[in-house]
Order: C-alpha cells, then sequence, then structure tokens
C-alpha cells in the first residue's frame, strides 16, 4: 500500500511543472508536508471540460486523500480507499467510474515504505522512496466528487473531491522493503492519462507501465515519520551512516 508520502513543492512550481492552465484554489496553497497521511488535504493534476467550452483545461485542485464515491452514503468510507489495487481498479465498484472518466496526477517528492527489521517481530523501519534523479514523482490516482444532500446549494462545503492512489508490484529492488508500491505515471503519458475523452479502461489500463528498474532509490529514515504529527524536511533525511549500519 502507499500509506504516507512527502509533497513539498510549491503550488507555482507544480503549475509550471505540470503545465497546469488553471488554479482551482487560487486564494489557497498548502504548506509543504513531508509526512502525508490519508484524510489530509493534497495537490492533484486533472483535466475536465468547463461548462460551454470545447476542450479539456489541466487543472490543479486541492482534494482530500480518500476516496469517496458519488454513490456513499457518508464520507467516512473515505480512510477505507486510500488505495486502489491496479489488478481490480477497473473492476471494484468503488474505483471502476473514476477509472474510466476520472483520473489524475498526485505529485509527490517520494514516499515511505516500512520493512522488518530481522531478529525483532515488531519493530519496522521506515525508508524514504524518491526519483534518483531527483525530480518530482507523479503518481497515479483517481478523484470523484461527493454531494452532501443536508448542505444548502450554495454551502462551499456542499462538494467534497476526494483522490485514491493506484497501486502495483513493487519492482526487486524496492519489493525487499515493500511488496506494494505507487504507480507511476511517466511525462510523456501525462496528458493521455489525464484526458478524459479516453474512457476505454483498456486504453488506460495501458497507460499503467511499471516504472524502469533503477528509476526509484531508496534508503533509511528516522522512525519519527511514523508518527502523523511530526513533519518537516528531518523527515526524509538519511539515517546517520553509523545508525544505518546497526540495521543490518
Amino acid at each position: 500500500m502507499c500509506g504516507r508520502y512527502a509533497s513539498a513543492r510549491k503550488k507555482h512550481e507544480l503549475l509550471e511543472e505540470f503545465e497546469v492552465e488553471q488554479d482551482s484554489d487560487p486564494e489557497e496553497e498548502l504548506g509543504a508536508d513531508y509526512n502525508v497521511a490519508p484524510t489530509k488535504n493534497v495537490y492533484a493534476v486533472l483535466s475536465r471540460v468547463p461548462k460551454e467550452a470545447q476542450r479539456a483545461v489541466r487543472q490543479l485542485r486541492i482534494v482530500k486523500w480518500g476516496l469517496v464515491p458519488a454513490w456513499a452514503k457518508d464520507p467516512s468510507i473515505g480512510s477505507r480507499l486510500i488505495n486502489a489495487r491496479i489488478e481490480t481498479v477497473a473492476e471494484k465498484p468503488s474505483f471502476r467510474q473514476a477509472f474510466a472518466k476520472r483520473r489524475c496526477l498526485l505529485p509527490a517528492d517520494g514516499y515511505f515504505e516500512w520493512m522488518p527489521v530481522e531478529g525483532e517481530k515488531k519493530k519496522k523501519q521506515p525508508y524514504f522512496i524518491h526519483p534518483e534523479d531527483g525530480g518530482v514523482l507523479a503518481m497515479a490516482g483517481l478523484y470523484e466528487f461527493w454531494k452532501d444532500r443536508s448542505r444548502a446549494d450554495d454551502d462551499p462545503l456542499k462538494w467534497l473531491v476526494t483522490c485514491t492512489v493506484i497501486t502495483t508490484d513493487a519492482e526487486d529492488e524496492l519489493g525487499r522493503i515493500h511488496d506494494r508500491m505507487p504507480m507511476m505515471i511517466e511525462r510523456e503519458r501525462w496528458a493521455e492519462w489525464l484526458d478524459p475523452k479516453v474512457t476505454d479502461v483498456e486504453q488506460a489500463s495501458g497507460l499503467l507501465v511499471p516504472a524502469e528498474q533503477g528509476r526509484l532509490t531508496a534508503y533509511p529514515v528516522s522512525t519519527d515519520v511514523n508518527n502523523v504529527r511530526n513533519n518537516g524536511p528531518d523527515l526524509i533525511k538519511p539515517l546517520p551512516e553509523e545508525e544505518e549500519t546497526a540495521l543490518f
């Protein structure tokens, strides 16, 4: 699963990096977050056709992590739908409509996974996994709109926009840490992945290609990341050499 990641780039950097045409939340900017956890607000890149427009416009939106399907009775289901497995995303009722029509990119600097420490049953060592070249990690995601029918039509909280991260089997080197990883979308596939006109699930599935070997790298980090209340750039700093050596 992918249950924690880092996203510290400023909004203007993401607008430029993803060639965004419309900032959907111009009055709001998320702060650098080195410990993004489920139910937090995150940035998502998506393409939608505005009313009376002729084409889709690439947008940057602030959404909540944890998908709430349009048919859900209440939003509490979102905390259980933070990930969608690539093997079943096109079939499961919670995800299939979004997979066909509402795909997005979730920008990250990297993500965290935990590996059991040999000889210690309950202890796990966190690792930070990120692009080797220091570039942005564009995680494949889905988004949904959920209407709160108890609120008035002019209430800004009437509509909740949520997202989920698509996961896949981890490549061999990363698989030793955890058997799953977020699915990456390479830059040359961004436009097609986001295109709302692509509604054929087989075509969309064909865009989900595993990352090349060596594209990502990992190193152990402090267990401070275990607590979601902790934050800051120290969470993604490599462990000192002497502490790393003691792990093995």
